[in-house]
């Protein structure tokens, strides 16, 4: 380990696929249902600028499912769709947030004097999308 940095630890680790065409499938007979069941407005908003709609709501999806799966040691308890966001940052990283109930448990996770830490990789390929989420800490000590 280098000098300075802290001890990290994983904390939880979530992996989800999903098939695009079903969710072509959802959005062709329930689009804003659905959209509003599983995408924040952010979220909503980003996807209206996209011109593969299914492909970029299926990330979402499956990185929605990997938190659930990365925050299993938690109490998820009314943890819902809109407690992930997953944004588009620089050069098209997915970024993602916790807020309310799954902020509660990544927060449950996390060992006094740590700091959470969230990774995220999206992938599409073969009419699938895939979601990895690794929640980890780091300590200052």
């Amino acid at each position: 380990m280098s000098a300075g940095l802290g001890q990290g630890a994983i904390l939880g680790v979530g992996h989800d696929i999903c098939s695009i065409t079903r969710i072509q499938n959802i959005l062709e007979t329930h689009p804003d249902r659905f959209l509003s069941r599983i995408c924040t407005d952010a979220e909503r908003a980003e996807a209206n600028t996209r011109a593969h709609l299914a492909s970029y709501v299926a990330g979402r999806f499956a990185a929605k499912e990997a938190v659930y799966k990365a925050l299993s040691a938690a109490d998820q308890t009314k943890m819902s769709w809109h407690h992930a966001e997953i944004l588009t940052g620089q050069k098209g990283m997915p970024i993602l947030s916790l807020n309310g109930r799954c902020r509660d448990g990544l927060m449950s996770l996390v060992a006094d004097g740590a700091t959470p830490q969230l990774h995220l990789s999206l992938s599409h390929d073969g009419g699938l999308a895939s979601a990895f989420v690794i929640v980890s800490s780091m300590t200052d000590k």
